[in-house]
């Protein structure tokens, strides 16, 4: 069989190309390239304030300068924890400038897995908001970091938003001691004045520029190293499959940039190619809805629970949304039942787009395959990327299967990681070459491809929980409460959610002794939020006196899992008879 199915859909795409040519330079050269040709041009607008390409670049360089000051060199690692903001925007490109390495980490992590990222990766500088300072104090002498860059959203806030913000969130924030062994964000950018020259580093696109991080097949949290063609090659695929997108076009960029969805699509992507990204620091879903009526956005992207969200939001009822060219939804399956409900809120709306569901997976930046504007299938995540090859096989073999048989889905393409780092057997494992001289992803998942070259989700092989959007592992978080002193066994499982699509549920068996109370359950939470992100922790902890066991002695967690599902059905059942008797 060929590797990718008949396309007789492909001449009616009209400008979107099957093979791209690919800007094969680093991806701050991308950057300069749109700032050169539209330096008046806004790059990003970030609450209420506007900055033009020629303002960002030059505030990248300055970032840049000022990172060679403090002895940051090629190939160094420089963690990011930080919102979407201008500082963070700054800093990315700058570490990239330099030729050093961003380790993109999510600022909500608990301090272990803070600790964690920065080992991981060898990271020897910091930089971070102020209102994390804490956490990184609290675990700086268990790494080898150098210095703690500290930004604060106040920084990059005109002064009107300053003091306001100051009055309101601001006042939240606990100071940090004027002697702190931090350098301030100002401090940090003045030190750029020293340096004159060499500190630009010129990279391939082959060069690694950036970690992110996943569970891969495994559940164990991995880094993934990404190359500066993988961002560069998704900006140009990204632009070649949306031909109605125009530059200055409006990207509403609420996902995170610690993720590869927020930061190659919704960052990345637009920058290099020459769109205005409106940067959301925190998700709401009210702040979500004013920002695309005021600014009135062309694109947006989220994940199934955004959308869900905002077809709740009483403040939507008016909208206009005739702006929207492209809506985007990945990072979960998007239920035929969502799409349906939120494409008439579109069209009600006065947009006249539908919803394009896609797929991806961090091992390839993000998305690699998406829904056409023109052609939608029930059910389907679309069809793959330029130069992007999907196949289906028998897990965990070469074997390609038959159009219609579900089996494991494989990704090849310009956007496929460099490594695991440091896990060079799961590596291996991971990125396997074949006969047809593609390196493949073995992802894990689950899916048929149709006879068009149509893709369908069908599930994942591996054990994952997906709650708003991020990936949780269960073995990990099984693993942190096992290690609880009260804890004697635990099993962690995703439960349905209207909202998060699922949460986070734990089962705990406790040890001899410990008593079943409130009490003990908040004593777990409270070990637990020390080691849990908060996107990860339990929504709830139910206390067994046993686990079901398979028959090798494993526990059962399907059958949690079925129990929990029984339980959601009979309340349902319940609360449409109690609906029924009143009628």
């Amino acid at each position: 069989m060929e590797i990718t199915a008949k396309r007789p859909w492909l001449s009616s795409l009209g400008d979107v190309p099957s093979t791209l040519d690919y800007f094969q330079g680093s991806m701050v050269e991308a950057v300069e390239k749109i700032a050169a040709a539209y330096p008046n041009n806004i790059a990003f607008d970030f609450m209420g304030k506007s900055t033009t390409y020629k303002q960002m670049y030059a505030s990248i360089e300055q970032c840049a300068r000022s990172l060679r000051t403090i002895g940051v060199r090629e190939n160094d690692k420089v963690t990011i924890a930080m919102p979407n903001c201008p500082q963070a925007i700054y800093m990315f490109y700058a570490v990239n400038m330099i030729g050093a390495i961003a380790n993109m980490v999510h600022p909500l992590s608990s301090e272990k897995e803070l600790e964690f990222y920065i080992n991981e990766s060898e990271s020897v500088t910091v930089v971070t908001l102020d209102q994390f300072y804490n956490k990184f104090e609290a675990i700086r002498q268990n790494t080898r970091v150098v210095n703690i860059v500290i930004a604060s959203i106040r920084d990059a806030l005109s002064r009107p938003m300053k003091a306001g913000y100051m009055l309101t969130e601001g006042r939240k924030i606990r100071k940090i001691p004027a002697d702190a062994p931090v350098i301030r964000w100002d401090e940090f950018m003045r030190l750029g004045n020293a340096c004159f020259w060499n500190y630009k580093v010129s990279r391939m696109g082959g060069d690694p520029a950036a970690i992110l991080y996943s569970g891969g097949t495994t559940g164990t949290t991995k880094g993934i190293l990404l190359t500066n063609l993988n961002f560069n090659a998704l900006g140009q695929q990204i632009i070649a499959t949306n031909p109605m997108f125009r530059v200055g076009d409006k990207m509403l960029s609420a996902m995170p940039l610690f993720h590869g969805f927020g930061l190659g699509v919704c960052i990345h992507s637009m920058l290099s190619q020459g769109g205005r990204c409106i940067l959301v620091p925190r998700f709401t879903a009210e702040s979500y809805s004013k920002l695309i009526s005021k600014y009135r956005c062309n694109f947006i992207a989220g994940v199934p629970t955004l959308y869900e969200a905002l077809l709740r939001l009483p403040t939507m009822g008016k909208a206009d949304l005739s702006c929207l060219k492209g809506v985007f939804s990945g990072g979960d399956s998007l239920s035929v039942e969502l799409k349906k409900k939120f494409d008439k809120f579109l069209y009600d709306h006065h947009a006249s787009i539908q919803v394009r569901e896609g797929y991806g997976t961090t091992e390839t930046v993000t998305a690699c395959c998406l829904t056409p504007p023109h052609m939608f299938k029930e059910g389907s995540i679309g069809l793959p990327f330029p130069d992007t090859y999907i196949k289906i096989v028998r897990p965990g073999t070469d074997e390609e299967l038959p159009y219609g048989e579900e089996g494991e889905i494989l990704l090849a393409g310009p956007t496929v990681m460099k490594e695991y780092i440091k896990h060079p057997d799961e590596t291996a494992q991971t990125l396997r070459r074949h006969a047809d001289g593609l390196t493949w992803v073995y992802t894990g998942d689950l899916g048929v491809m149709d006879d068009e070259g149509f893709i369908y989700f069908k599930g994942r092989s591996k054990r994952m929980i997906i709650t708003s959007g991020y990936n949780v592992y269960p073995a990990q978080l099984e693993n942190i409460f096992d290690a609880c002193e009260l804890v004697h066994m635990s099993c962690v499982i995703g439960v349905p959610d209207s909202y998060k699509m699922q949460c986070v549920k734990a089962f705990v068996m406790l040890k001899p002794g410990v008593p079943a109370t409130g009490e003990t359950r908040q004593q777990i939470m409270d070990y637990a939020s020390r080691h849990i992100a908060k996107y990860a922790m339990p929504k709830e902890i139910e206390f067994r006196s046993d686990l079901p066991k398979t028959l090798v002695g494993k526990v059962a967690y399907r059958q949690l899992e079925e129990e929990e599902l029984a339980k959601i059905s009979a309340a349902k059942a319940a609360e449409e008879a109690r609906a029924e008797e009143k009628k």
